[in-house]
């Protein structure tokens, strides 16, 4: 599959650090400082707060990239573009959504008439252009994919897929509420934006590490890969926490040729030529944090940040905060990056440049089917959490843990919508028929962040993940992203470690 070879003078990572002065709704989050204006004007002596809780919050569209399947490869380039420009349609209806607050209170059709209507009619261009490509190539586009073109308004409590696994955690949510249960004071989440002039988090995506049950996250990914049985060894590669400020807007899997594909920034680990315009002999020839320098792989994650007024060095830039992601980027303390075996036998090498996306960056409009988000904190760690992002007690870590797909198709490196090449074991550890087992990727992100206090329904200085700006910064949108690059001589002895029960590094 090729590659966009033609590369950014200047990377983010390079640009001069602002200095630390108050965010406010200042810089990057000005075009967010009206998301929720009228929540809480009176006009005519109605309060408008109880209504301003059932208003659109966000924009819900079809994930069109998830149910493309037959594109011929010298079609994927072009379809990864025109998939990558529907986010950016998303992102603006978001932004136009964020700023027209008091034209929506004066006109019920408002939303419809001039964000929703017109972006639909956007979509159908690209979509058509998609169906065009494809065929053009060889393939055969589905025919249905117009379906996919229209978007819809809905409040920011409202998930798509009724939360974790279809009912929340512990069967309503957690602790009655959830994101779908009716959150805060019965009336929805808590329409604020925490002063700062972003929407999200809000104070119900936070939750006591205290008041999560041991042992109740019930995923349906994520599922660790190796067990007592099969193949019980471990490789473990020492990559350092970022400390080379490696950080882009870019999406290399997803997006590629695309700048700030992502729409968020990303954490980058092992190797050091990645963005969206890096080929695949970039990735080989370049350098690498990793301790092991066979090990060119890169392994990134968006960043976590903590919306404490800091401006940090991209609070003027697409990714940052022009698009909500404001605040201080948090690195973790420890970077964990460890590869485990199957339960049912043998692993086989993974292939050179192999892709693999796990987690949903959109799974709050899309909902959980590919969630896999693990919340923690040290010390608890049989408390995880999905849709939640935990609050610590003090001397504890918040924990980020990924389990990725370890069942591979053995024939593809990448798929068009980057999945389907790849699987989760099924519960008995095997995986499905056709695809054979690889090393597991298991990424364990320590953080030493201050505990959010949440007080009358508002949260103060909260942490939360980067995201796509429709998708308020939720918890379950946590997603890691990883490309095989290290060579052969490590991979084989990746592979013979792991099946010989030995732990190595």
């Amino acid at each position: 599959m090729g590659r966009n070879t033609r590369k950014r003078r200047t990377p983010l990572a390079t640009k001069i650090v602002a200095g630390a002065a108050a965010l406010a709704v200042g810089g990057g989050g000005l075009v967010w400082a009206n998301f929720y204006a009228s929540a809480h004007e009176d006009h005519g002596g109605h309060n408008r707060t109880r209504s301003a809780g059932a208003q659109v919050a966000t924009i819900d569209c079809p994930d069109v990239g998830q149910k493309i399947r037959d594109v011929p490869d010298r079609a994927r380039g072009e379809v990864d573009g025109e998939l990558a420009t529907m986010d950016s349609q998303i992102t603006n209806a978001y932004q136009r959504l964020a700023t027209t607050r008091r034209a929506q209170a004066g006109d019920s059709q408002f939303v419809q008439n001039s964000i929703l209507g017109p972006l639909k009619d956007r979509r159908k261009a690209i979509i058509d252009r998609i169906q065009l490509e494809i065929n053009r190539a060889g393939g055969k586009a589905d025919d249905n994919l117009d379906e996919l073109a229209g978007c819809q308004g809905r409040p920011a409590d409202q998930q798509n897929g009724g939360g974790q696994n279809g009912d929340g955690q512990n069967g309503d949510g957690q602790n009655g509420g959830g994101q779908n249960g009716g959150g805060q004071d019965g009336d929805g989440q808590n329409q604020d934006d925490n002063g700062n002039g972003v929407a999200g988090p809000v104070a119900d995506d936070f939750i006591d590490i205290n008041d999560v049950q041991p042992n109740s996250r019930n995923s349906r990914n994520g599922l660790a890969a190796n067990g007592d049985d099969g193949s019980t060894g471990t490789f473990s590669t020492d990559c350092g926490v970022n400390e080379n400020n490696l950080f882009n807007s870019d999406n290399l899997i997803a997006a590629p040729g695309v700048d700030n594909g992502a729409h968020h920034t990303h954490d980058y680990v092992g190797n050091q030529d990645n963005d969206a315009f890096s080929s695949d002999e970039d990735l080989a020839n370049a350098d690498t944090s990793c301790q092991n320098q066979g090990d060119k792989s890169t392994y990134y994650w968006p960043v976590l940040r903590l919306q404490d007024g800091t401006q940090e060095f991209d609070a003027n830039d697409q990714g940052g905060g022009a698009e909500g992601n404001i605040g201080k980027i948090l690195k973790p303390a420890q970077a964990e990056l460890k590869f485990v075996g199957s339960q049912q036998g043998d692993v086989v090498a993974m292939p050179k440049f192999l892709r693999i996306i796990t987690g949903d960056a959109k799974s709050f409009t899309n909902g959980d089917a590919n969630a896999n988000t693990s919340w923690s904190c040290s010390g608890f760690e049989d408390r995880q959490v999905t849709d939640k992002y935990p609050l610590c007690p003090e001397g504890s870590q918040v924990l980020r843990t990924t389990n990725f797909q370890s069942c591979w198709d053995g024939q593809n490196i990448d798929s068009a919508n980057h999945r389907d090449h790849m699987a989760f074991v099924q519960e008995d550890g095997s995986c499905p028929e056709g695809f054979q087992a690889i090393p597991q990727l298991q990424v364990r992100l320590a953080y030493d962040i201050p505990t959010p206090t949440v007080d009358n329904g508002q949260v103060q200085n909260p942490y939360a993940v980067d995201s796509f700006p429709e998708q308020l910064h939720k918890p379950i949108t946590d997603h890691n992203d990883f490309i095989n690059v290290m060579d052969e001589d490590l991979m084989n002895e990746v592979v013979d470690c792991i099946n010989r029960g030995e732990d190595c590094q």
